[in-house]
This record gives structure tokens, C-alpha cells and sequence, in this order.
């Protein structure tokens, strides 16, 4: 990371004087910009939702680790995850604040591909830090140490598969009946066939909470797995207005593709990971919560999304069950089409209800149950304000839109809700943030 020393030199602030840095190296607010940053541009760069959580839990992982330093009430994850790194500690007088969020950004940057756009948004949150005219040393020591611990963190990241995982055998789906096929109009090919090679956080291993068997397969109009295609028949061509909203409130696909004739158009969506994570941000907002407490919130629910994704993924590759769209065309109607667009892989379990269960878990322990909030995620893809009176409230509609939108039969989102329950207590078992177990 050698020309982020350049960087430096040309960010640095033209002027400072003496300034107590506690005035505000406790606002959040840019780490939330930065948080806002990295969302825009996972959307921008059509992540998937598996490797969205992979971006969004590193560059996490790294603001909070170097946050913690200076509050003694918060622990390390080096204690608590196996594998994580000792990280280094500052050797001089720093902001926490402005080493945190540029150890995220760095981080975030080293995990996407339009690094440039992200680029811009830390130049903008710098000038930001510069206008506080921080002392000249303790600006450049706060740099430093921001470049050390992303260092470390990328490092970390390097080793968890996922490099290995680019460069396996496309993913040929198999062609029997009852088994997931490509999917109209795009017919994609199949999203991250290997995720559950992904090194774990929690789990012991991907198959740690391998869910009920699927519903066994069978053509006969009288069988179980007949019935519930039917179902969502027959719920998808009588949808009211309320369970429409639903359905496209959490759609949250990063790459919706839609067609008028011979013309293709896709719309870019934030990721189901990607909206619990404006939903923490929201929520540290609406409870004022400083800078260390907001970082912790987005490294607990990374983790439990980071997670849950490669639970819910070995499973789908495992079962590898034939979605409902391809089921009702070939046995019940073949013009039918379902609200959403159906994703391009497996069906069982459901993804949206596995991560949206194990987040809405984390996040009951850090603010509380019964915890009123309105959700204004989607207000920028022009959809209403949706209002809660809990994570689990939350979190069952989002897992409930998927039956709604027509890509899932009910047993995936009641067996996803479950295997995503028990990751999120796996994660608040493991994992305990505040050393005095509150979180």
C-alpha cells in the first residue's frame, strides 16, 4: 500500500492548530458516511449478495479494531475469532475517528472494483476531518495507523478462500427434474456455487446448521411438493396491494433485468445484506449512538450476515431445489411469471430469510425488543417508508415478501428463518463485543 503515502502528502491540510480531538472523535456520523460510501458503490458494482457481506464485514472488522483501542469497555475480535490477527497498537497520540474510517475505506477499497468512486468519498470525508484542523503529527500518525490496520485486515481477508473460489470449474447445473435451472429473461448462470468454501466466522463449519430435508420432489398433482408450488400460484395471481408493497420492499436485487420487447434494461438494487445494514445505520442515528457503539452494531450484524450467507449457500448447492417459476411453467401454467424476478440460484433455503433472521436477532440484543423505527432504505428506488415495531417484525416480513414475490415456497422462508435464528445466537455466543457481555 505504498502509494497511499502519497495520498497523505496531498490530503493533508494546508494549515492546523492544537484542537481537542474529543470534541468530535465521538460523532459517527463519518463513519456512517463511509458506511453510505461503501453501500453505493457494492450497488454500482452489481456485487452479489454473498461477496457484498464479505466486503461489508473486512471493512468493518477494521474501524472497529482500531476504535476499541481507546475504550477499554469493548474487546478485540483477535481473542474471539480463530485466525484473526494480534493487530498492532498506535505509538503516537492519533484520532481514533479518522484512523477508524480510513481504515474502512482502505479495506473497502482493496474489495471492489470501482476503487476510484470510493476514492472520492474518502477525499470528501478527509476534508472533513481536515476542516477540525487537527495537529499536523497527530493527523499523519492517525493515517498511518489507519494504513496499518487495513493492512492487517486485507491480509486476513486474503486467506479466507476466496480468491481459490474464483478460479474452480464454472458451475454446470444438472439437468434432471427437481433440480434448479437457469431462469428467464436473463438465465443467468449460477451465483456463487462455492460460497461454502468461504472461511467461517462463527460457524464451525458451513454445514453447522444444515436445515430440514426439502420437501421430496414429484410431478403428481396430489403430492406436497405440487401443493406448495400451487400455493404460490395461487397466492402470486391474487396478491393485494399490501403484499405487493412487501414483496418489492425487499426485493433488494442487485441486478434487475427487464425487458420491453427485443430491449433489455437493468436497474441496480441494494443487496438484502446491504439493507440491514442501512437499517443499522439508521437505528445508531435514531439512538445517537457514538462512534464505537455504531461500529460494533455494523461489525455484529456483519458478521452474523457474513455468516448466515454461507449457511443458507451450502445449503442451496446441497438441496439444490428447482425454483418455483421453472415448476409452475412445466407442470401447472406455463405463462405464469412471479412478481420478483427470480434469482439465479437454488431455492431452498431462502437467503432474505436466513440473513434478515440472524440480523433482526443482533440487532434485538444491542437496542432492545419492541424497538419502534421507520425504514426509509428504499426511499432512494423510489419506495415508501415501511414502518416496524421490531427487528423480528422486520425480519419475518422481509422473509414473507419472498413467498409474496413468487421465488420461494413457504417451507425454504420457515426453514431459513430457523437456520438464520441459529446463527444469530451462534454469533452472540461467540462473539461479545462489550466486555461486559451486554452485546
Amino acid at each position: 500500500m505504498k502509494f497511499f503515502c502519497v495520498l497523505i502528502i496531498m490530503l493533508l491540510p494546508q494549515f492546523f492548530t492544537y484542537a481537542q480531538i474529543k470534541d468530535f472523535d465521538e460523532d459517527a456520523a463519518p463513519l456512517h458516511r463511509a458506511e453510505k460510501a461503501l453501500t453505493d458503490v457494492i450497488v454500482h458494482d452489481i456485487f452479489s449478495s454473498p461477496v457484498a457481506s464479505r466486503i461489508y464485514v473486512y471493512a468493518n472488522m477494521a474501524a472497529y479494531e482500531v476504535l476499541i483501542v481507546q475504550n477499554k469497555a469493548y474487546a478485540s475480535l483477535q481473542t474471539q475469532l480463530d485466525s484473526f490477527p494480534k493487530l498492532p497498537v498506535p505509538q503516537n497520540k492519533i484520532s481514533f475517528s479518522l484512523s477508524s474510517v480510513y481504515s474502512f475505506l482502505l479495506v473497502g477499497k482493496q474489495l471492489v472494483y470501482s476503487d476510484s468512486a470510493l476514492q472520492d468519498s474518502l477525499n470528501n470525508i478527509l476534508k472533513w476531518y481536515s476542516n477540525k484542523k487537527i495537529d499536523v503529527a497527530v493527523y499523519k500518525n492517525s493515517l498511518h495507523y489507519g494504513i496499518q490496520i487495513a493492512d492487517s485486515i486485507i491480509s486476513y481477508a486474503a486467506k479466507d478462500h476466496y480468491k481459490q473460489t474464483r478460479k474452480l470449474r464454472r458451475y454446470a447445473y444438472l439437468k434432471e427434474d427437481g433440480k434448479w435451472s437457469p431462469t428467464p429473461p436473463g438465465y443467468f448462470a449460477a451465483i456463487e456455487p462455492y460460497w461454502n468454501k468461504i472461511r467461517c466466522l462463527t460457524l464451525d463449519s458451513a454445514n453447522q446448521f444444515i436445515p430440514k430435508k426439502v420437501v421430496t420432489f414429484s410431478k403428481d398433482s396430489g403430492s406436497d411438493f405440487y401443493n406448495q408450488a400451487y400455493k404460490v400460484y395461487a397466492t402470486g395471481n391474487n396478491l393485494t396491494t399490501e403484499q405487493k408493497a412487501i414483496a418489492s420492499f425487499w426485493d433488494c436485487n442487485p441486478f434487475d433485468l427487464s425487458t420491453n420487447g427485443h430491449l433489455y434494461f437493468a436497474s441496480k438494487k441494494i443487496s438484502p445484506g446491504g439493507h440491514w445494514i442501512n437499517i443499522t445505520a439508521l437505528i445508531c442515528k435514531q439512538t445517537n449512538s457514538d462512534i464505537v457503539k455504531s461500529s460494533a452494531a455494523y461489525t455484529l450484524v456483519s458478521i452474523g450476515l457474513f455468516d448466515a450467507f454461507i449457511s443458507c449457500w451450502d445449503e442451496k448447492y446441497r438441496s439444490n431445489s428447482i425454483r418455483p417459476e421453472t415448476y409452475i411453467n412445466k407442470y401447472i401454467d406455463e405463462n405464469w411469471r412471479p412478481l420478483l424476478q427470480t434469482p439465479p440460484f437454488p431455492e431452498y433455503t431462502s437467503g432474505h430469510s436466513a440473513i434478515s433472521t440472524a440480523a433482526s436477532i443482533i440487532l434485538t440484543k444491542i437496542f432492545g425488543d419492541h424497538f419502534s423505527f421507520d425504514d426509509y432504505t428504499e426511499q432512494e428506488f423510489n419506495l415508501p417508508t415501511r414502518h416496524f415495531n421490531s427487528f423480528i417484525e422486520a425480519a419475518n416480513e422481509a422473509a414473507i415478501s419472498r413467498f409474496y414475490g413468487g421465488i420461494h415456497y413457504q417451507s425454504a422462508i420457515v426453514n431459513g428463518q430457523d437456520q438464520g435464528h441459529n446463527v444469530g445466537e451462534l454469533v452472540l455466543q461467540k462473539v461479545h463485543l462489550k466486555k461486559d457481555n451486554s452485546f
